[in-house]
């Protein structure tokens, strides 16, 4: 499959986004959301920190890199705006790109300058921290359609929507059961960071303390929602892949599956080790990379005419069938 040079930069800047969320869970897992003070975009009231501290070099780093996130963003929209016509999905998924670097940022601004970062343990973090979370998942939703319509421009075409009544509700609860799974993984790293156990007896302890900080009796509906999650994910990745056997629609079905046992095991790895910082980077990567693959999987599914199907589905519609 050839790139044109839109879809390669389309992609680029995808991987790129990819490196600043990691990053940012550097920030976070070192306490050096703070290291700029409660100053923004400024680090410490100065364009360029001088003699910086450590925690001071990451979260400036972080800026940085999140400004050039914001420009390649932009250049991809404009790109868009001059390369597609109005109405092509391209220039969709760039525009919605767009919206959601600028809220990234604006959620970003508002962590530093309310003082919800470093040793912050308030509701209020944890609820924007959340807020945080959605909005990075659908900044790379975002980026991950304009990418593949701009590869896949006659393969499959935009999605198609009519009559998916029953598809479209299953992988809607798929994307939504993954949206909680990055709020809830979100709470319990943050938990972990504020409040870090010496072994995994105590951590079990601190979880099942009715009087411990709301963060730490969180953390255990972390696990419970991933696996039941991850089961239906497969149950559902197995069944539209029986239905609708496309090449791409199989591809990420396998990958799905894949992802899904390494983000289990990475998870109790996770738990065992008492989360250290390396793990949870690959821990979060492999979130990203679940969420990425199933918007690709969803739009590979939808993008097929549910008239092309055969009749005798497992999942019945009054309108359509699988």
């Amino acid at each position: 499959m050839k790139l044109n040079s839109f879809a390669k930069f389309a992609w680029f800047t995808l991987a790129y986004n990819l490196a600043v969320i990691l990053w940012g869970a550097v920030v976070r897992a070192t306490g050096s959301g703070a290291g700029c003070g409660s100053h923004w975009p400024f680090c410490n009231g100065q364009v360029i920190p001088l003699a910086p501290r450590l925690e001071t070099l990451i979260e400036f780093i972080h800026r940085l890199s999140s400004g050039l996130s914001l420009v390649l963003v932009a250049a991809l929209f404009v790109w868009a705006l001059r390369r597609y016509p109005r109405g092509a999905p391209p220039r969709l998924g760039a525009a919605l790109s767009m919206v959601f670097i600028l809220s990234e940022a604006l959620v970003g601004a508002g962590l530093v300058l309310f003082g919800w970062v470093a040793n912050d343990d308030s509701a209020s973090r944890t609820v924007v921290i959340s807020i945080h979370l959605v909005n990075t998942f659908l900044l790379l939703a975002s980026l991950t359609l304009t990418a593949w319509w701009a590869s896949h421009q006659h393969a499959g075409g935009p999605l198609s929507l009519r009559g998916q009544g029953t598809l479209m509700a299953a992988l809607g609860v798929g994307l939504l059961a993954v949206l909680f799974i990055g709020m809830s993984g979100a709470i319990t790293a943050l938990g972990d960071t504020l409040f870090p156990a010496g072994t995994l007896a105590e951590g079990i302890r601190q979880d099942l303390d009715p009087n411990a900080h709301f963060l730490l009796r969180l953390r255990v509906i972390h696990p419970i929602i991933a696996v039941s999650s991850g089961f239906y994910l497969l149950f559902i990745a197995g069944l539209v892949s029986l239905f609708r056997p496309a090449l791409w629609v199989r591809r990420f079905a396998g990958a799905l599956g894949v992802l899904f046992v390494l983000q289990l095991a990475a998870g109790v790895l996770n738990l065992v080790l008492l989360a250290p910082v390396w793990l949870q980077l690959v821990h979060l990567l492999l979130a990203d990379l679940v969420w990425i693959t199933l918007v690709l999987f969803s739009a590979a599914s939808l993008s097929e005419s549910p008239a092309k199907e055969a009749a005798g589905s497992l999942l019945p519609d009054r309108k359509t069938t699988l």
